[in-house]
This record gives C-alpha cells, structure tokens and sequence, in this order.
C-alpha cells in the first residue's frame, strides 16, 4: 500500500480486499494495483494501449492494463 506519505506490506490477497472495499471508490487498474479513484490526476493515452495514471502525490506513472482501461475513458 502507498499513500502521499508512506508506504506499508499488506499481506492480505487482493482479492479479499477488493470484495471489502467500495468499488465506487477504489479501482482494480492492474492484475495487482488498486487504486482510490478520487486521487487521479489525470491520465495519459498510450498509443494504442492502456493510459498510464498519474495520482496526486505519487510522482511516477501506473500503468492500468488493457482490461481495465475503461474505468478511464471519458476522462
């Protein structure tokens, strides 16, 4: 886990914590990321592949895989 200010090992499978958490709020974007969707700052189009998001805090890019691009489209 990595917030704007530290970062910690959750052991717990992620998908245990998908079933816990509001799907509203937080996206599965990569076989192991999720993310809170209230902290992207923007996404960038690659080519023809997925975006790679950019989130508040985190100067690096994640890059969503193909699956799950949709979340991003109309941003």
């Amino acid at each position: 886990m990595q917030t704007a200010q530290q970062e910690a090992l959750i052991r717990t499978p992620i998908r245990e914590l998908i079933a816990a958490l509001d799907p509203a709020q937080f996206w599965q974007i990569h076989r192991s990321t999720l993310i809170n969707a209230r902290a992207i700052a923007g996404n960038q189009p690659r080519r023809a592949r997925a975006p790679a998001g950019e989130y508040q805090g985190r100067p690096e890019k994640l890059e969503v895989s193909r699956g799950y691009a949709h979340l991003f489209k109309g941003m």
